[in-house]
């Protein structure tokens, strides 16, 4: 019966040995991996480093209609270079233009009557002219010579109302020809489509929109616009030397010449989408003007960007 006992602590080791192999190998094996890209590094020896946004140098200008109304016709697309005045897109204009054939049809009404207005003015000083051209004033009555006369006077106001209505029938004309122009978009600045959000046949409304039917910018050259925490904010320095590198490509690097600061500090913008996310830091936006020319920038894009700063 001694025998067993004196296995039993030999039995328990090799229990203990094989119980810890297997929670050796049941352990996760994490190799060491290298990231798809070099971190950014300032090449300064005093840095500000902030988030910047690549946007084009007139600011990202938002398209609207002036009217509302289905869309017609779209005439550009995302990416095409457009000049000053360009058409981007029309909204239907059938019932305008019945309109202006309506204010047409009374003009041309309202110019008939001024042609019988002066018909009438001209009968009128004829008659006058008859009665004062007699040289027997007897054969003539004083009333019959006042009459001729506020008959000319009288002819004379109803060619002047005639000629108003005339203008009156112009503006309204004028008015809706106006209003067709206005159902054409065009391009405010020349610049390149940045996107397009509206289609033939989609309702385009009026004002300002919560998603522009068309981005219009200048892409050449790029802007980045930089928010510089409000603590960094005293070390920036205008003249300073600044230069960006692509997130998530830090070899994709463009020095950068400074634009200009804006005055106001404005809290920092969430880039993460939440509605619900709060965010207590306030930034100085400084604007720089990527000198690098590469494919590889694009709207909308952030950028690390690395300011020299005084100590």
């Amino acid at each position: 019966m001694k025998k067993p006992i004196k296995s039993l602590p030999i039995l328990a080791t090799i229990v203990a040995i094989v119980a810890a192999a297997a929670v050796f190998a049941m352990q996760p094996r994490r190799k060491a991996t290298n990231p798809p890209a070099p971190p950014p590094v300032s090449e300064f020896q005093h840095t500000v480093a902030a988030v910047g946004l690549i946007e084009s140098s007139s600011e990202n200008i938002r398209v609207g209609s002036h009217l509302s109304g289905i869309v017609d016709e779209v005439l550009v697309r995302a990416g095409e270079d457009v000049a000053e005045g360009a058409p981007l897109f029309r909204l239907e204009t059938r019932h305008l233009r019945a309109s202006l054939a309506d204010a047409s049809a009374a003009l041309d009404v309202a110019r008939t009557g001024v042609g019988v207005a002066e018909a009438t003015v001209g009968d009128t000083k004829q008659q006058l002219d008859l009665v004062l051209a007699v040289r027997d004033k007897r054969a003539v009555s004083e009333d019959d010579v006042q009459r001729r006369h506020y008959a000319v006077a009288t002819a004379e106001a109803r060619l002047a109302q005639a000629r108003a209505t005339v203008k009156a029938a112009e503006a309204g004309r004028d008015r809706v020809q106006v209003e067709i122009d206005r159902s054409t978009v065009r391009a405010p600045i020349a610049g390149t489509i940045l996107k397009v959000d509206v289609r033939p046949g989609e309702f385009a409304s009026a004002g300002a929109l919560a998603d522009p039917l068309i981005i219009l910018g200048n892409i050449k050259p790029l802007y980045v616009r930089v928010d510089v925490d409000e603590h960094e904010a005293a070390r920036v320095r205008p003249q300073a030397a600044a230069t960006a590198a692509l997130r998530g490509d830090a070899s994709i690097r463009s020095p950068l010449r400074f634009v200009r600061i804006e005055p106001l500090v404005v809290p920092k913008r969430s880039l993460t989408g939440d509605s619900a996310e709060r965010v207590d830091t306030r930034v100085l936006q400084v604007l720089y003007e990527i000198q690098r020319s590469d494919p590889r920038f694009f709207v909308g894009q952030q950028m690390d960007v690395f300011i020299e700063g005084h100590s």
